[in-house]
């Protein structure tokens, strides 16, 4: 595992050499080139990201639950495959090496992903027999307005409505009903391309690889330019992850937009358009770069980028596997939490149980090899490494059950002038952040020089606040819903400012925390544990998002009936993050003390 840190194979002398020290905005000049490249692989990141789970339910028409445990599925995987790429650009490649590999696997998954070929087939059944669903097509693909769905019965087309009853409405073209079927005696299904659905999985299999060997390199590559001590390194990672958001709210616009203007395919291919000019950026012309993220002088010399690439490959067939586990249907309702587990998909069952024996081994290894102060402070890591995987099972809601929420039951007119797309809403994080970030980094300098700073584990339970007060605002805003279901734009936005608010009062601080309190021994294995933290919370993600499964492949529900779903849901999940915040804010003080190596209770001894 990588980390952003001064390569100590690179003398301080060398590296002003080579780079420069007041080249661009008074930073080496190889930044410029860093941001620009990390703000195209964003780009085609969270582009492919704000269309995936409508992609899913709208293209191959999957039931909402599979739909989310397949994104929980992707998202888990690329957070776990930085592990991997970080030791092969440490051990084989060098940074630069391995983010050009990178950028090749991830433009390969997305221009696989442009191939979807036609959509799924919708069907309906009743009285034993299936009628097949005509769509209509008057809109893009990711644009709000419900699809008007047709069969023929007794030689007429009748459109289907579902009421908020859950009865199925056949109305003719005057708008009557002819005939009321209640619920319990109809079935929607579908039939997808079974070959383009597997080319799906190899593709995000294939995003997920290369996002392994891009996403912690291109950072590492941004901290060797600065020695140790270089009170720029900061300002540096400041202007690195403008870079960022940027990206991300391209992103976001561009790729609905021309999936909405030309078709999923489009959208997907200029995401993959994105990640090819970022590997260019890091290919040609790199004089610049001279030698920032070369291979270290102890590598593998015999194993190259192409053996890197095949091993990558080799590996993608086995996640498409595990991705697909993604896809079975839901347990039981009533089987109990055990028997939950138990019929858990094969990933999920290596990630729990991966995860759940890590936190243990870790703390009886430093038990038994450190000193009691370091034992205290890995314990009390384990801890918040624990809640900060709930915090991102509840950010991460943003892509699947908040962009099916914003597609279904969200009027997204913005005073009347135009509409977003229901995944153009998530760019209000990306503007939240960059709008909010300054005053947070101020705020915390303020409150500093005053000795008033809250503590890690009161921003972590702050965070956790946060995502839940975001969740509930939105259920209070479900109250106000209109006679169509659907609530106005600023209920979501106003989620979405909490949510970027949390994530600027956690995420800055993890990975500091982590570093800082790690036994020296196991810095590199903290750190995989960390990662392995938000791999956890992601795969969690999709299984709340499954909790708000509003509907089944193929069907077309009444958008009072969805907001029902929706409201109970996130409900639950808001007054759970509430409660979590407050027990965190309760071992908020035992637990700084436990960070400083202290006795978390009773009077502090001598070691």
């Amino acid at each position: 595992m990588t980390s952003d840190v001064t390569d100590p194979r690179t003398s301080t002398g060398q590296r002003d050499k080579d780079v420069g020290r007041n080249d661009w905005l008074g930073h080496p000049r190889p930044l410029a080139r860093l941001f620009v490249v990390e703000m195209w692989e964003r780009m085609g990141f969270y582009g492919m990201r704000a269309l995936l789970t409508l992609y899913l339910t709208k293209h191959f028409l999957l039931s909402d639950h599979a739909a989310a445990g397949l994104y929980g599925g992707y998202t888990a995987l690329v957070y776990l495959t930085p592990l991997a790429g970080g030791w092969a650009a440490d051990r084989i490649l060098g940074a630069r090496r391995a983010v050009q590999a990178g950028a090749l696997l991830m433009a390969a998954g997305y221009f696989a992903m442009a191939f979807g070929g036609s959509p799924a087939r919708p069907w309906i059944e009743w009285d034993g027999t299936r009628h097949e669903i005509s769509m209509s097509a008057e809109h893009g693909p990711a644009s709000a307005k419900p699809n008007r769905r047709t069969v023929l019965e007794n030689g007429k087309v009748v459109t289907l409505v579902q009421a908020e009853d859950r009865s199925l409405q056949l109305r003719d073209h005057f708008g009557r009903t002819v005939r009321s079927i209640p619920e319990g005696k109809f079935a929607f299904g579908s039939t997808p391309d079974r070959a383009r659905l597997w080319l799906l999985l190899f593709a995000l299999s294939l995003v997920a690889m290369g996002n392994g060997l891009f996403k912690p390199n291109v950072s590492t590559m941004v901290g060797a330019l600065y020695a140790a001590g270089d009170k720029r390194r900061d300002a540096g990672f400041t202007i690195f992850y403008m870079g960022i958001n940027l990206g991300s709210m391209l992103g976001q616009f561009l790729c609905p937009l021309l999936a909405d203007v030309y078709g999923w395919g489009v959208g997907f291919a200029f995401a993959g358009c994105g990640m090819f000019v970022a590997w260019a950026l890091m290919s040609f012309r790199t004089q610049a770069m001279r030698t920032v993220g070369r291979a270290p002088e102890d590598a593998i010399r015999w194993v190259g980028m192409p053996v890197v690439i095949l091993v990558a490959l080799a590996l993608v067939p086995p996640c498409a596997i595990a991705l697909s586990g993604m896809l079975e249907p839901a347990a039981p309702q009533g089987e109990g939490v055990l028997s939950y587990l138990a019929r858990l998909p094969a990933m999920g069952k290596v990630m729990l149980g991966t995860f759940a024996a890590a936190v243990p081994a870790i703390l009886i290894w430093a038990k038994a090899n450190g000193s009691a102060a370091e034992f205290r402070m890995m314990v009390a890591a384990m801890w918040l490494i624990s809640f900060n995987s709930v915090f991102w099972s509840l950010f991460e809601q943003a892509g699947s059950s908040l962009t099916l929420f914003a597609d279904r039951n969200t009027d997204r007119s913005v005073f009347g002038l135009f509409t977003l797309s229901a995944p153009q809403t998530q760019n209000f994080n990306s503007l939240s952040i960059v709008l909010l970030a300054p005053v947070v980094s101020v705020l915390w300098g303020w409150l500093g020089r005053r000795g008033r700073e809250p503590s890690v584990p009161v921003k972590f339970a702050l965070a956790l606040a946060g995502a839940g007060a975001g969740f509930l605002l939105l259920v209070l805003g479900c109250q106000s819903a209109g006679a169509d279901g659907r609530v106005g734009l600023q209920w979501l936005a106003g989620l979405y400012v909490l949510h970027s608010l949390a994530e600027l009062l956690i995420s800055p601080v993890g990975l500091s925390m982590i570093t800082g309190m790690a036994m020296a021994r196991v810095t590199g294995l903290m750190m995989g544990t960390w990662f392995l933290s938000l791999a956890m919370g992601e795969y969690v993600a999709g299984m709340l998002a499954q909790m708000a499964s509003a509907a089944s492949a193929g069907e077309s529900l009444d958008p009072r009936h969805s907001l029902m779903i929706y409201s109970h849901a996130f409900a639950r999940i808001g007054w759970t993050a509430l409660a979590l915040s407050a027990a965190l804010l309760f071992l908020a003080a035992p637990l700084g003390k436990l960070m400083r190596g202290e006795r978390a209770w009773g009077a502090r001894t001598a070691q």
